[in-house]
């Protein structure tokens, strides 16, 4: 599956939102999201506060909550997609 070339980072949020991301703080253009979960570390991402975000980030972005999750890149997108 390849990632979308035209996504916001409001889209973003909410598709990570349903993985369990929560936002934890704003500071200017960047946005904090953290994973609090049972028996596991809390994972902090960052998100720029852009329309569209720029595909590397994307990719950068997506390919830490994937290692975090321990799922490969596209079974995340599939994830994020079917949510």
């Amino acid at each position: 599956m390849k990632i979308s070339r035209d996504l916001s980072s409001t889209e973003l949020i909410k598709k990570l939102s349903k993985l369990g991301y929560e936002i934890s703080r704003q500071r200017g253009s960047h946005i904090r999201l953290t994973r609090f979960h049972e028996n596991e570390i809390a994972h902090s991402i960052t998100i720029p506060a852009h329309d569209p975000i720029r595909i590397g980030t994307l990719s950068s972005i997506l390919l830490s909550v994937s290692n975090h999750l321990g799922v490969s890149k596209s079974d995340l997108l599939i994830l994020i997609e079917k949510n």
